[in-house]
Protein backbone atom coordinates (compact mmCIF):
# COMPACT_ATOMS: atom_id res chain seq x y z
CA UNK A 1 0.00 0.00 0.00
CA UNK A 2 1.58 3.48 -0.81
CA UNK A 3 0.96 6.88 0.58
CA UNK A 4 -0.60 9.57 -1.03
CA UNK A 5 -0.14 13.06 -1.17
CA UNK A 6 -0.11 14.61 1.43
CA UNK A 7 -3.15 17.12 2.24
CA UNK A 8 -3.01 20.60 3.53
CA UNK A 9 -4.25 19.06 7.22
CA UNK A 10 -0.87 16.78 6.86
CA UNK A 11 1.60 19.61 6.18
CA UNK A 12 0.12 22.00 8.28
CA UNK A 13 0.98 19.15 11.29
CA UNK A 14 4.43 18.45 9.75
CA UNK A 15 5.12 22.48 10.05
CA UNK A 16 3.64 22.42 13.42
CA UNK A 17 5.72 19.35 15.05
CA UNK A 18 9.38 20.35 13.28
CA UNK A 19 8.22 24.12 14.90
CA UNK A 20 8.07 22.33 18.00
CA UNK A 21 10.90 20.06 17.93
CA UNK A 22 13.74 23.12 16.70
CA UNK A 23 12.49 24.96 19.68
CA UNK A 24 12.94 22.03 22.32
CA UNK A 25 16.19 21.30 20.28
CA UNK A 26 17.35 25.11 20.46
CA UNK A 27 16.44 25.45 24.93
CA UNK A 28 17.98 22.13 24.73
CA UNK A 29 21.74 23.33 23.51
CA UNK A 30 21.06 26.71 25.04
CA UNK A 31 21.97 26.26 28.36
CA UNK A 32 25.06 24.50 26.55
CA UNK A 33 25.78 27.56 24.68
CA UNK A 34 25.80 30.10 27.18
CA UNK A 35 28.28 27.97 29.42
CA UNK A 36 30.84 28.23 25.94
CA UNK A 37 30.09 31.97 25.35
CA UNK A 38 30.77 32.85 28.89
CA UNK A 39 33.67 30.72 29.16
CA UNK A 40 35.38 32.17 25.98
CA UNK A 41 34.37 36.06 26.66
CA UNK A 42 36.33 38.86 28.32
CA UNK A 43 35.87 41.17 31.06
CA UNK A 44 35.40 44.45 29.03
CA UNK A 45 32.84 42.68 26.39
CA UNK A 46 30.97 40.91 29.04
CA UNK A 47 30.34 44.64 31.19
CA UNK A 48 29.83 46.07 27.81
CA UNK A 49 26.53 43.44 27.05
CA UNK A 50 25.20 43.43 30.18
CA UNK A 51 26.41 40.79 31.91
CA UNK A 52 26.09 38.05 28.45
CA UNK A 53 27.12 38.27 25.07
CA UNK A 54 25.39 36.53 22.58
CA UNK A 55 27.76 37.02 19.74
CA UNK A 56 30.78 38.22 20.95
CA UNK A 57 33.13 40.46 19.24
CA UNK A 58 36.07 39.40 21.04
CA UNK A 59 37.15 36.00 22.75
CA UNK A 60 39.33 34.87 24.45
CA UNK A 61 40.60 31.41 25.94
CA UNK A 62 42.51 32.42 28.62
CA UNK A 63 40.16 30.84 31.19
CA UNK A 64 41.26 27.48 29.78
CA UNK A 65 44.99 28.59 30.05
CA UNK A 66 44.33 29.56 33.77
CA UNK A 67 42.17 25.82 34.67
CA UNK A 68 45.18 23.95 32.76
CA UNK A 69 48.18 26.59 34.62
CA UNK A 70 46.79 24.86 37.72
CA UNK A 71 47.32 21.80 38.69
CA UNK A 72 43.66 20.73 40.14
CA UNK A 73 42.42 19.89 36.88
CA UNK A 74 45.06 17.77 35.16
CA UNK A 75 45.51 15.96 38.20
CA UNK A 76 41.75 15.49 38.64
CA UNK A 77 41.70 15.13 35.33
CA UNK A 78 44.29 12.05 35.51
CA UNK A 79 42.27 10.53 38.26
CA UNK A 80 39.06 10.67 36.30
CA UNK A 81 40.37 9.23 33.34
CA UNK A 82 41.91 6.32 35.35
CA UNK A 83 38.48 5.00 37.26
CA UNK A 84 37.08 5.74 33.94
CA UNK A 85 39.09 3.59 31.98
CA UNK A 86 39.87 0.68 34.50
CA UNK A 87 36.31 0.87 35.96
CA UNK A 88 34.42 0.76 32.91
CA UNK A 89 36.66 -2.46 31.42
CA UNK A 90 36.47 -4.36 35.04
CA UNK A 91 32.36 -3.80 34.94
CA UNK A 92 32.11 -5.37 32.01
CA UNK A 93 34.11 -8.27 32.91
CA UNK A 94 32.46 -9.08 36.09
CA UNK A 95 29.34 -8.10 34.98
CA UNK A 96 29.39 -10.07 31.49
CA UNK A 97 30.85 -12.85 33.57
CA UNK A 98 27.85 -13.23 35.81
CA UNK A 99 24.89 -12.36 33.15
CA UNK A 100 26.19 -15.55 31.50
CA UNK A 101 25.65 -18.29 33.60
CA UNK A 102 22.85 -16.69 35.07
CA UNK A 103 21.08 -16.38 31.58
CA UNK A 104 21.47 -20.49 31.40
CA UNK A 105 18.11 -21.53 32.70
CA UNK A 106 19.68 -24.95 33.52
CA UNK A 107 22.28 -23.78 35.99
CA UNK A 108 21.59 -24.82 39.69
CA UNK A 109 20.42 -22.27 41.85
CA UNK A 110 19.64 -19.85 39.25
CA UNK A 111 16.39 -18.64 40.65
CA UNK A 112 17.89 -18.11 43.78
CA UNK A 113 21.20 -15.89 42.95
CA UNK A 114 19.06 -14.10 40.95
CA UNK A 115 16.39 -13.39 43.62
CA UNK A 116 19.40 -12.48 45.96
CA UNK A 117 20.20 -10.28 43.11
CA UNK A 118 17.17 -8.34 42.81
CA UNK A 119 17.16 -8.28 46.29
CA UNK A 120 19.70 -5.63 46.40
CA UNK A 121 18.01 -3.36 43.73
CA UNK A 122 15.20 -2.62 46.72
CA UNK A 123 17.20 -3.17 49.89
CA UNK A 124 20.62 -1.91 50.45
CA UNK A 125 23.29 -1.81 53.16
CA UNK A 126 22.74 1.75 53.63
CA UNK A 127 25.51 4.36 53.90
CA UNK A 128 27.48 4.03 56.77
CA UNK A 129 27.58 -0.24 56.70
CA UNK A 130 29.37 0.11 53.08
CA UNK A 131 31.58 2.73 54.39
CA UNK A 132 32.60 0.37 57.26
CA UNK A 133 32.89 -2.14 54.66
CA UNK A 134 34.98 0.09 52.21
CA UNK A 135 37.44 0.74 55.28
CA UNK A 136 37.98 -2.20 56.57
CA UNK A 137 39.17 -3.63 53.12
CA UNK A 138 41.85 -0.57 52.96
CA UNK A 139 40.20 1.17 50.82
CA UNK A 140 40.20 4.64 51.63
CA UNK A 141 42.29 7.24 50.06
CA UNK A 142 42.70 4.78 46.72
CA UNK A 143 41.28 5.07 43.41
CA UNK A 144 39.70 1.20 44.18
CA UNK A 145 37.62 3.20 46.36
CA UNK A 146 36.16 4.73 43.70
CA UNK A 147 35.83 1.47 41.21
CA UNK A 148 35.51 -1.66 43.59
CA UNK A 149 31.92 -0.53 45.50
CA UNK A 150 30.23 -0.13 42.03
CA UNK A 151 31.82 -2.92 40.06
CA UNK A 152 28.60 -4.45 39.16
CA UNK A 153 25.00 -2.86 38.73
CA UNK A 154 22.07 -4.74 39.39
CA UNK A 155 20.15 -2.86 36.40
CA UNK A 156 23.18 -3.28 33.82
CA UNK A 157 23.13 -6.80 35.06
CA UNK A 158 19.51 -7.96 33.85
CA UNK A 159 19.98 -6.22 30.61
CA UNK A 160 23.42 -8.32 29.89
CA UNK A 161 21.59 -11.46 31.12
CA UNK A 162 18.26 -10.61 29.27
CA UNK A 163 20.31 -10.13 26.42
CA UNK A 164 22.12 -12.89 26.63
CA UNK A 165 18.86 -15.37 26.95
CA UNK A 166 18.10 -13.86 23.35
CA UNK A 167 20.58 -15.52 21.99
CA UNK A 168 20.64 -18.27 19.58
CA UNK A 169 20.85 -21.38 21.71
CA UNK A 170 21.80 -23.46 18.75
CA UNK A 171 24.94 -21.53 17.78
CA UNK A 172 25.91 -22.07 21.28
CA UNK A 173 25.05 -25.85 21.46
CA UNK A 174 27.33 -25.98 17.91
CA UNK A 175 30.12 -24.79 19.88
CA UNK A 176 30.16 -26.86 22.50
CA UNK A 177 29.51 -29.84 20.53
CA UNK A 178 32.67 -28.65 18.93
CA UNK A 179 34.71 -28.82 21.93
CA UNK A 180 34.17 -25.62 23.27
CA UNK A 181 33.91 -25.15 27.35
CA UNK A 182 31.79 -22.18 29.10
CA UNK A 183 34.31 -20.10 29.19
CA UNK A 184 35.24 -20.06 25.24
CA UNK A 185 32.00 -20.46 24.24
CA UNK A 186 31.60 -17.24 26.08
CA UNK A 187 34.51 -15.69 24.20
CA UNK A 188 34.57 -17.02 20.84
CA UNK A 189 31.00 -16.89 20.32
CA UNK A 190 28.59 -15.14 22.65
CA UNK A 191 30.85 -11.96 23.20
CA UNK A 192 31.18 -11.40 18.98
CA UNK A 193 27.29 -11.31 19.27
CA UNK A 194 26.69 -9.08 21.88
CA UNK A 195 28.67 -5.81 20.81
CA UNK A 196 25.62 -3.66 20.90
CA UNK A 197 24.86 -4.59 24.76
CA UNK A 198 28.75 -4.59 25.61
CA UNK A 199 28.62 -0.60 24.49
CA UNK A 200 25.76 -0.37 25.87
CA UNK A 201 26.73 -0.88 28.97
CA UNK A 202 30.03 0.20 28.50
CA UNK A 203 28.67 3.99 27.62
CA UNK A 204 26.10 3.44 31.37
CA UNK A 205 29.78 2.45 33.19
CA UNK A 206 32.00 5.20 31.31
CA UNK A 207 29.52 8.32 32.15
CA UNK A 208 28.68 7.06 35.70
CA UNK A 209 32.54 6.84 36.40
CA UNK A 210 33.07 10.25 34.43
CA UNK A 211 30.59 12.19 36.80
CA UNK A 212 31.25 10.18 40.26
CA UNK A 213 30.89 12.71 42.70
CA UNK A 214 29.89 11.09 46.16
CA UNK A 215 32.24 8.44 45.73
CA UNK A 216 34.74 11.04 45.81
CA UNK A 217 33.47 12.94 49.11
CA UNK A 218 32.92 10.04 51.03
CA UNK A 219 36.10 8.22 50.39
CA UNK A 220 38.86 10.70 49.52
CA UNK A 221 40.46 13.10 51.84
CA UNK A 222 43.62 13.36 49.66
CA UNK A 223 42.88 16.17 47.15
CA UNK A 224 45.36 14.64 44.92
CA UNK A 225 43.11 11.77 44.23
CA UNK A 226 39.82 14.04 43.92
CA UNK A 227 37.87 12.87 40.61
CA UNK A 228 36.87 16.04 38.17
CA UNK A 229 33.64 16.29 39.59
CA UNK A 230 34.64 17.13 42.83
CA UNK A 231 36.81 19.77 41.76
CA UNK A 232 34.08 21.04 39.73
CA UNK A 233 31.96 21.45 42.80
CA UNK A 234 34.77 23.57 44.60
CA UNK A 235 34.59 25.83 42.00
CA UNK A 236 31.38 26.59 41.52
CA UNK A 237 30.85 26.69 45.48
CA UNK A 238 34.45 28.74 46.79
CA UNK A 239 34.60 31.99 44.13
CA UNK A 240 38.13 32.52 46.13
CA UNK A 241 39.77 28.49 43.85
CA UNK A 242 38.78 31.19 40.49
CA UNK A 243 40.60 33.82 41.72
CA UNK A 244 43.53 31.26 42.62
CA UNK A 245 43.86 30.04 39.23
CA UNK A 246 42.74 33.55 37.63
CA UNK A 247 46.25 34.80 39.69
CA UNK A 248 48.26 31.81 38.27
CA UNK A 249 48.33 33.18 34.62
CA UNK A 250 49.88 36.23 34.16
CA UNK A 251 47.18 39.19 33.38
CA UNK A 252 44.13 37.44 33.74
CA UNK A 253 42.80 39.82 36.47
CA UNK A 254 42.18 42.86 34.21
CA UNK A 255 40.79 40.54 31.04
CA UNK A 256 38.68 37.73 32.89
CA UNK A 257 35.87 37.29 34.98
CA UNK A 258 36.08 34.91 37.74
CA UNK A 259 33.06 33.06 36.48
CA UNK A 260 34.31 32.49 32.87
CA UNK A 261 36.64 30.33 35.28
CA UNK A 262 34.03 28.42 36.70
CA UNK A 263 32.08 28.25 32.84
CA UNK A 264 35.64 26.50 31.37
CA UNK A 265 35.64 24.07 33.85
CA UNK A 266 32.48 22.68 33.09
CA UNK A 267 32.52 22.56 29.64
CA UNK A 268 36.22 20.88 29.75
CA UNK A 269 34.49 18.45 32.02
CA UNK A 270 31.54 17.71 30.14
CA UNK A 271 33.05 17.64 26.42
CA UNK A 272 35.13 14.37 26.88
CA UNK A 273 32.51 12.37 27.15
CA UNK A 274 29.89 14.16 24.71
CA UNK A 275 32.82 12.71 22.07
CA UNK A 276 32.59 9.37 22.93
CA UNK A 277 28.67 9.14 22.73
CA UNK A 278 28.27 9.56 19.39
CA UNK A 279 30.83 6.51 18.69
CA UNK A 280 28.40 3.99 20.26
CA UNK A 281 25.01 5.57 19.51
CA UNK A 282 24.19 3.28 16.85
CA UNK A 283 24.89 0.42 19.15
CA UNK A 284 22.79 2.06 22.04
CA UNK A 285 18.94 2.39 21.17
CA UNK A 286 19.60 -1.61 19.97
CA UNK A 287 21.64 -2.93 22.82
CA UNK A 288 18.61 -1.20 24.88
CA UNK A 289 15.84 -2.47 22.99
CA UNK A 290 17.56 -6.00 22.52
CA UNK A 291 18.17 -6.30 26.02
CA UNK A 292 14.40 -5.59 27.74
CA UNK A 293 12.55 -7.74 25.17
CA UNK A 294 11.63 -10.00 27.88
CA UNK A 295 12.65 -10.59 31.64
Amino acid sequence: MTNGPKTINDRIVDVLMYTILTLIGLMTLFPMYYVIIMSITPLQETIRNGGFAFFPSEITFSAYKAIFASPRLPQSLKVTTIITVVGTILNLLFTLLLAYPLSRKQMPGRKLCLMLIVFTMIFNGGLIPTYLVVKEFGLLDSIWSLIVPGLITTFNLLIAKTFFENLSVEIQEAAKIDGCNDLQTLWLIVIPLSKAIIATLGLFYAVSHWNEFFAGIMYITNPKLYPLQVILRDMLQQPNLSVEMMNQVQGLESALPPFAIRMAMVVATTLPILFVYPFVQKYFTKGVMLGAVKG
